[in-house]
């Protein structure tokens, strides 16, 4: 699972979202691998990427000054409040600042 993780964000950092690239079909049936393993392995209550970024923001005991990655503390102020949602880049920003599937920010 971590190794399929691994790939996943190197494919996530070289291919982005180009459906056209040659290795796209590949990221989109390993994505969804991960996911249906997470499904089963890894239950998660339905929530948002907000409520997730609070989680991880809390047990690790960060501020949302410390996620420059994502943008100012304004902007994360309103993810954080739904106000805003999360793009892409910030997905995977945080995807990979916390070692977890893009797919738990969507």
């Amino acid at each position: 699972y971590d190794l399929a993780i691994k790939r996943l964000n190197n494919f996530l950092d070289e291919i982005g979202d180009d459906e056209r690239h040659p290795l796209y079909e590949l990221l989109d049936t390993l994505g969804t691998l991960i996911q249906v393993y997470e499904d089963q392995h890894h239950p998660m209550p339905d929530c948002g990427g907000a409520e997730m970024l609070q989680f991880f923001l809390e047990e690790r005991d960060l501020t949302q000054s410390d996620l420059p990655e994502v943008g100012s503390q304004g902007v994360v102020s309103e993810i954080l409040n739904s106000r805003r949602q999360l793009n892409v880049r910030q997905i995977r920003a945080l995807a990979r600042r916390f070692h977890v599937s893009p797919a738990v920010f969507i």
